[in-house]
């Protein structure tokens, strides 16, 4: 009971400390919910839009059409993630107990400072997914522990399924072609983690394209960065990417995280361009494992926390147990009697060293009766380099996902791509606050 309450002291201080705008006196409920409808994707990607096994539609993809132009009928998302999310045609890998659809509530406001998005959506779990990765001492070494459901390792019973549950939009402010007809079809390609032919570390380092950006695999990123656009191998030169970038020819990603970003009432800010990017300057978590010795750098606090480590079978886990380094955490100690099946976390997380555009978005968060509610707080008029600046009587095309159930990468729900008005007609319009 001690930890219980010590948990979720430390949970309300995490997120009702860090705001820098105040969502919860907005009154959500004048404000009209927009149903978007979320479906597990499988395998689909650019490239399989464009063959011939996308029977029918490859033609239309090639000419521009909207996904929608196809899928128009009532229940159509519902259907498709139904059906592929069974396996087989485009999933090769069932995932047992993975649901198809997710109903996601969209609602949004804005003032003269800020964009506010509130969420709501009911988990696939029983509890919300606040849980991420941890260093599990083996006697001798720490090692990570708990892995995506997809994960080879946790298909085979070798290692438990642990991930944090995570909310994404992307936003385009019509600059991006393709965007508003086929939306993040535009970013998910062949070579991709956990999609077909996914490149080896070995192609990733042959390529000079993701050598010259010190990346080490394939992730998102937009057909206009690349000389053959169903050709992740091909690229094109920094100085042309550049010039995308330069002319706003980017979609800005943001994410909320259960785990990563949840814990200091924040939401990461990224982009996608040649790659899946982070704007410039520090996100708010980074790696807790030393990258020679591979030991923890921080520990709990045992004075706050009446514990320095969790084990497997710790009641904690059910909890929303963090390691924030300005509240809970110690530098680690190597010689403070570890045993076999020790585990902490294996991010460190902290509001203080997010920096730079970075560190644009806020966001408050709770999970009750098996539903997230996420208020996002997106500032307007960003003038970063990595950003989209939202105006008021700004249209948009937005593609909402939504990853839960210890799963990420391609193991997601996601929309069809929908338009977001700040004083707009749009699918989705934000109310104008007095």
């Amino acid at each position: 009971m001690k930890i219980t309450r010590m948990l979720i002291g430390l949970s309300v201080l995490c997120t009702g400390a860090a705001m820098a705008a105040d969502p919860a006196t907005i009154d959500w409920t004048r404000i009209k919910a927009t149903s978007v409808p979320l479906f597990y994707p499988g395998q689909s990607s650019y490239e399989w839009l464009r063959s011939a096994a996308h029977k029918g539609a490859s033609g239309k993809v090639e000419n521009g059409q909207s996904c929608v132009s196809c899928h128009d009928e009532k229940d159509a998302e519902k259907d498709l993630g139904n059906e592929l999310v069974k396996g087989g045609r485009l999933e090769p890998m069932r995932v047992k107990g993975k649901n198809g659809f997710v109903e996601l509530g969209v609602q949004a406001a804005y003032d003269a400072r800020n964009l506010y998005l509130r969420y709501q959506w009911k988990t696939n779990n029983p509890q919300a997914g606040t849980e991420h990765q941890y260093l599990r001492f083996g006697g001798k070494e720490w090692k990570v522990w708990g892995f995506p459901k997809l994960d080879k390792v946790v298909q085979e019973g070798k290692q438990p399924g642990i991930y944090e549950d995570r909310i994404s939009v992307m936003i385009d402010d019509g600059k991006v072609r393709g965007f508003a007809q086929q939306g993040c079809w535009l970013t998910c390609h062949d070579g991709s983690r956990d999609m077909p032919r996914m490149a080896s570390p070995e192609d990733a380092a042959a390529n000079p394209l993701l050598a010259a950006i010190k990346k080490s695999d394939l992730r998102k990123y937009l057909p206009e960065t690349r000389t053959d656009p169903s050709n992740w191998k091909t690229g094109k030169s920094l100085e042309e990417i550049a010039k995308l970038k330069a002319d706003g020819k980017f979609v800005d990603l943001i994410q909320w995280r259960a785990h990563r970003s949840n814990a200091v009432a924040m939401a990461d800010d990224g982009y996608v361009l040649e790659y899946r990017l982070a704007d410039a300057g520090k996100d708010m978590f980074g790696g807790n494992a030393d990258a020679k010795t591979h030991e923890p750098k921080f520990m709990w606090d045992e004075k706050k926390m009446g514990f320095k480590s969790i084990r497997a079978d710790s009641p904690a886990r059910k909890a929303n147990l963090f390691l924030v380094r300005e509240q809970n955490a110690v530098p680690f100690d190597p010689n403070a009697g570890w045993k076999e099946g020790d585990l902490i976390p294996d991010y460190i997380i902290s509001r203080e060293d997010a920096k730079g555009s970075a560190a644009d978005n806020n966001a408050i968060a709770s999970w009750k009766d098996g539903v997230w509610t996420v208020v996002l707080t997106r500032p307007l008029g960003l003038r970063n380099a990595d950003d989209k600046p939202l105006q008021a009587g700004g249209l948009y095309n937005v593609g909402f996902a939504v990853h839960d159930d210890n799963i990420t990468t391609r193991g997601h729900h996601v929309s069809f791509v929908k338009t977001l008005g700040l004083g707009a007609k749009a699918d989705i319009e934000a109310v104008k606050l007095p």
